[in-house]
């Protein structure tokens, strides 16, 4: 008799050990009971199972947090110290004996879930998704009291209280955005990396209250956001309208990665099924969102499917993470150097807008207003709009590209280095050939000019006629060398300096030899050569532009004589 009461007294405390360290049916948490990532008790279940409290996969390893249970996917409504490295494997969620809810890892390192003074008696994951610790049947902790992106049915947004986004729906660290419930009543949402003004701002929900406490926002059960107001008058600002058909319905409001306020229904079909369903969005483009896209970058396209581009002269910080903003591709100064000749370009953007603080605001007509910023060494970009041309510097943020905005931006750049001049080794038979040889030779983008001139004209002269009279003329002999041999079809020793030798046959009225015995219009071909040779000088300033070049090919402009040509020679 002894034996059997020695082995039912055993059997009780083993019962009362396993019953310390595990929930009950009701979800109660007993102080000893712990969760390990790899075991097969690595969450903490609500009474109907809808939500879970315990360790969920982020990265390369695992947060601690609360989430809806669901398929294919749960959703993390919560995280614990969101902004810490995941942990790995070997730790452990501990409801400690003294009472303390912490991190424990395998070196005995202890980290606090809950940092709070009185000392827990217990826990519970609850069906509303708060996880509570009391100290009997007082809540001395609460997760709804610490929202993260999220609030659930039940919960409060109160003064001083915020929603901050996560990186993405798979990191659930800080992101980019919050929202805020400020001291004058008003619900406001800004990037993260900005001061929180009003300039900042780019949604608020306007429900403005003369008290020192400010609003508060809450969430009831049939899915309506409230915001509460001194008078206790409730202020609707959403609501839920898809019908569940009676269905269990979780409703939740999140700020998205994306920093647009969102509210959600899951409507449970099973244990494992549920559909979810976007209620009520506070902006509906994500261009919309300030910030969206960083420093030196645009957004452009419509709804959810928003793009971000750099601005010209810009990269990408992270070509993976176009959000990310970017960076300025050069370093040097973007003042022009004198010595050397060099210039900036302009590239134009149109219906760009972006943070208007401009630090000079000057009065230049729209064809001027680029050409001012070019001048101006602070000067990185120049918006024209409203018959105002405004000169900003970089970072620029908070781009958009607004079709109905009537701006043209000009962005200053650093002009892509020409190439080194290449020695090439070629045998030309011809004078027909003249013109593909001066291109080889001068290898120069401002040489392209002479090429558009003197192509135009053998358009006009003979189009169908043109490939069949270039076969065969030109080829190329030998490799790419240092120093190259030429060849060339010529009668006199001055007729290698090539340029200079067209010049002194425009002088002295002799286009023939160009062209030897073919029947060519004279004031065409006078007409290409002389822009062929303004576009050869070596001095920048007396090149005309590529609009000039078009104008003056048309004949909508008169073509100037061109100054002599600087001596130009090859040597073998």
């Amino acid at each position: 008799m002894a034996l059997v009461s020695g082995l039912l007294l055993l059997m009780l405390s083993i019962l009362f050990v396993e019953a310390r360290t595990q929930p009950n049916q009701f979800g109660e948490i007993h102080l000893g009971s712990q969760l390990s990532p790899i075991s097969n008790l690595n969450s903490w279940q609500s009474p109907s199972g809808n939500f879970a409290f315990g360790f969920y996969s982020q990265g390369n390893g695992f947060a601690v947090g609360i989430w809806m249970m669901g398929q294919p996917n749960n959703t993390v409504v919560w995280t614990a110290n969101r902004d810490d490295e995941p942990v790995s494997f070997n730790v452990t969620i501990h409801l400690s004996e003294e009472g303390k809810l912490l991190l424990r890892t395998e070196q005995g390192n202890e980290n606090l879930i809950a940092n709070v003074s009185e000392i827990a008696a217990s826990a519970s994951m609850l069906d509303s998704g708060n996880f509570v610790l009391y100290n009997g049947s007082s809540v001395i902790w609460q997760s709804f009291d610490y929202p993260t992106d999220t609030i659930l049915v039940g919960q409060n947004l109160t003064y001083s209280d915020k929603l901050v986004s996560s990186v993405s729906s798979s990191n659930h660290s800080s992101g980019r955005f919050f929202l805020a419930m400020q001291a004058d009543g008003n619900l406001v949402a800004y990037p993260t990396n900005s001061a929180g003004l009003s300039v900042d701002a780019y949604w608020a929900s306007n429900t403005y209250q003369d008290s020192e406490k400010g609003l508060s926002l809450y969430f009831n059960h049939q899915g309506f956001l409230f915001m509460d107001t001194v008078s206790k008058k409730p202020v609707l600002l959403a609501r839920s309208s898809y019908p569940c058909n009676n269905k269990t319905t979780i409703f939740r409001a999140t700020l998205d990665a994306d920093g647009i306020f969102r509210l959600y229904s899951h409507c449970l079909e099973n244990k494992t099924s549920r559909s979810v369903h976007i209620e009520w969005s506070a902006l509906n483009n994500q261009c919309d969102v300030q910030g969206f896209c960083d420093f030196n970058s645009y957004c452009s396209g419509m709804g959810t499917n928003a793009d971000c581009s750099c601005y010209p002269g810009f990269a990408f910080n992270d070509p993976s993470e176009k959000f990310s903003g970017c960076y300025k591709n050069v370093t040097e100064s973007f003042c022009t150097d004198t010595k050397e000749g060099q210039m900036n370009d302009v590239i134009t953007v149109e219906n760009i807008l972006f943070e208007r603080y401009p630090y000079s605001v000057v009065d230049e007509k729209k064809e001027n207003c680029g050409l001012s910023c070019l001048e101006d060494c602070l000067c990185d970009v120049a918006l024209y709009m409203n018959e105002r041309c405004e000169k900003y510097t970089a970072p620029i943020r908070y781009g958009i590209k607004d079709i109905n905005a009537s701006s043209i931006a000009f962005f200053k750049v650093k002009p892509t280095p020409a190439a080194p001049p290449m020695s090439l080794t070629i045998i030309i038979e011809s004078k027909k050939s003249l013109l593909l040889f001066l291109a080889i030779a001068f290898g120069s983008v401002t040489f392209l000019c002479f090429v558009i001139a003197i192509s135009t004209f053998c358009v006009y002269r003979d189009r169908a006629y043109l490939y069949e009279k270039l076969s065969g003329i030109i080829s190329l002999a030998g490799e790419f060398t240092l120093r190259s041999s030429i060849k060339v079809d010529v009668s006199t020793p001055d007729e290698m300096n090539l340029p200079s030798w067209a010049y002194q046959c425009f002088a002295a009225g002799q286009l023939d030899k160009l062209v030897k015995d073919e029947d060519i219009e004279f004031e065409s071909l006078e007409r290409m050569v002389k822009i062929g040779l303004l576009c050869v000088q070596h001095d920048p300033a007396l090149r005309p532009c590529i609009k000039n070049v078009i104008l003056m090919l048309e004949g909508s402009d008169d073509i100037p004589a061109p100054p002599a040509i600087a001596s130009f020679r090859i040597t073998a």
